[in-house]
């Protein structure tokens, strides 16, 4: 039923219609963006479950030479070879736009290009599970920075989907229903009272018909 607080004339018929236009417009390409959100996200879940496996994978091996290597050498040589790093990692943080969602992007460097400057020791007195170790987390890097980009996009698309999806079923199940409603309500009132109206011009035609002949017969 149309709410009866809706002014039942003929601007505020026209005013409804623009609206349910507009509304109508406006769900399509909510919807539109809602599904091409949803498989921009799923090709980055799938793409950060990937990473992420790699990831892993590197973070274990890194582990494992490093359980080995501590196994081998003395704890104070161990903290003295990794007490002072030699190489540095400068991060550049900026964004890109996809579907009105900031998408994080994570750009990196390394203060020197020498791929040896990732080892702040000698090799005298450290073993080579240690090298292995070092390399390991330095492989991984990349995926690293590209995992936090993937985790990062993955919630802020999910957090834009729910609330397209919001939108979406307000427009679906609230405004255009109750939009088409009151144009429905209006149109009828509209018509009502142009009958009504058309039936007292007859009657003041009736009237004025049997004036006219009763002013005749006289």
């Amino acid at each position: 039923m149309a709410s009866t607080t809706v002014n039942p004339t003929r601007m505020e018929l026209t005013r409804l219609k623009k609206k349910l236009v507009t509304a109508t417009r406006g769900h399509k390409l909510l919807k539109d963006k809602r599904d091409e959100l949803m498989r921009q996200y799923l090709d980055l879940v799938r793409e950060n479950m990937e990473v992420r496996v790699r990831v892993e994978k590197g973070i274990r091996s890194a582990n494992t030479n490093f359980v080995i290597a501590k196994a081998g050498m003395s704890e104070e040589i161990l903290h003295t070879a990794l007490m002072a790093p030699k190489q540095e990692i400068y991060l550049k943080p900026s964004k890109k736009n996809v579907m009105s969602v900031d998408i994080p992007v994570y750009e990196y460097s390394t203060r020197t290009a020498d791929a040896n400057d990732i080892y702040s020791y000698g090799f005298a007195f450290t073993s080579g599970d240690l090298d292995g170790a070092v390399q390991s987390l330095s492989d991984i890097l990349p995926d690293m920075m590209r995992l936090a980009e993937c985790e990062k996009a993955c919630q802020l698309m999910a957090a834009e989907i729910e609330r397209t999806r919001r939108r979406v079923n307000a427009l679906e199940h609230v405004i255009i229903p109750e939009t088409k409603k009151n144009i429905k309500y209006i149109t009828m009132k509209l018509d009502e009272n142009e009958r009504s109206t058309q039936i007292r011009l007859m009657k003041v035609k009736d009237m004025m018909l049997e004036e006219a002949h009763k002013y005749s017969e006289r």
